[in-house]
């Protein structure tokens, strides 16, 4: 199984490229892991220059997904919500609609937060997206706060509640896809 790992975070040292980096670690063994780092190359999302002639960043980003039996992804939150950058990435994954990368596909929401909250209120609005996107959204979920006293920068967890709560994470996620995976 093939897990496709995103990061709604731009920055060098993100708690939740950091998670996305624990997952990989903590992936059972017969899931591959790959960690996509180029979101911040996807153009806004314009439905004129969307189809045979999109742009190379979002149409790697659509390969990816589609090559993919599930999505992981970790969003922090900004105010309040899902960041832009990963709202406009999964507009292109959403398009066109029926036929769309993302549409069918297993996705998981994660995320940390330097804050009380984990982040949850972006994980909630990404969760909605990408169930009206046409994803079959896991339902495990993981809303690390303070993730400082959690998770060191190099993606390693400093305690067991917080590895095993990514741990059941995963396992959910693979569960979700597996239906899907052996279908296709």
């Amino acid at each position: 199984m093939k897990v496709l790992g995103i990061s709604g975070s731009l920055r060098k040292h993100s708690h939740n490229t950091a998670l996305l980096r624990a997952a990989q670690r903590l992936a059972p063994e017969g899931i591959e892991f790959e960690l996509y780092d180029e979101l911040e190359l996807i153009p806004p999302y314009n439905e004129d220059r969307d189809g045979d002639d999109a742009p190379a960043a979002a149409t790697r980003l659509r390969e990816l997904v589609a090559g993919a039996d599930a999505v992981l992804f970790a969003t922090p939150e900004y105010n309040g919500s899902t960041p832009g950058q990963l709202k406009n990435a999964l507009d292109w994954l959403s398009r066109p609609r029926g036929e769309a990368a993302i549409f069918g596909k297993t996705a998981g929401v994660i995320g940390a937060s330097p804050g009380a909250y984990g982040g949850m209120w972006a994980q909630a609005d990404l969760r909605k997206s990408l169930g009206i996107a046409g994803a079959r959204v896991a339902a495990a979920e993981l809303a690390l706060s303070k993730a400082g006293d959690h998770l060191y920068e190099n993606g390693e967890i400093m305690d067991a509640d917080t590895h095993d709560k990514l741990a059941d994470v995963l396992a959910d996620l693979a569960e979700t896809a597996e239906p899907a995976a052996l279908a296709a």
